[in-house]
């Protein structure tokens, strides 16, 4: 696992504990980034951009945005040994402009306000098995936590036919090994 690009490329970074982190693999990840680069349906801007990287494990996305001219990025982990790899790659790539939840992202929503403000990304990478993903967009939906015109990255099992909200628009989606990645944003 490194850093594909920007300031920090090259940058291995330190991996998973155990097998329940599942970090994205880097070709994966590496088309993910040139999809929000290159296409004309996504249309995204990493400078000055402000990230959510839910479900962070080792960090691995959010870090990447940072790398590449993020302006901010808050990670929100859950379990106590992803958290640990998260901070030992923080503080490797000696990043400070980042916000550590460790917490489960329902719980953060039920708190209120925590996250000081919308954000231009948010990459959804829960582990496989967990099927409340509508649940989390509706979250995220009510508390306007993405910018107008800002984009949502759902990582899943390419088996799994979870169902979508309606204001939920789907602007690319791809396969990759067993992963589907799909990249939408919120009507108007």
């Amino acid at each position: 696992m490194r850093i594909i690009a920007g300031k920090h490329k090259g940058t291995t970074l330190y991996p998973p504990l155990n097998k329940i982190t599942r970090p994205l693999k880097d070709r994966t990840r590496e088309s993910v980034f040139n999809l929000l680069i290159h296409s004309n349906q996504i249309d995204f801007e990493f400078k000055n951009s402000h990230i959510l990287d839910l479900y962070a494990g080792t960090g691995s996305f959010g870090l990447e945005c940072l790398s590449r001219n993020a302006k901010k990025v808050s990670f929100v982990e859950k379990t106590k040994d992803a958290i640990k790899i998260l901070e030992k790659n923080i503080k490797k790539l000696r990043v400070k402009n980042v916000d550590v939840f460790f917490d489960d992202i329902f719980n953060l929503i039920k708190k209120g306000n925590i996250f000081k403000s919308k954000f231009d990304l948010i990459f959804c990478d829960p582990p496989f098995k967990d099927l409340n993903i509508e649940e989390l967009i509706q979250k995220i939906y009510n508390k306007d936590l993405l910018q107008k015109n800002g984009i949502l990255i759902l990582h899943r099992n390419k088996n799994v036919k979870g169902k979508l909200p309606i204001y939920f628009k789907i602007v690319d989606e791809r396969i990759y090994g067993i992963s589907k990645i799909t990249f939408g944003k919120f009507l108007s």
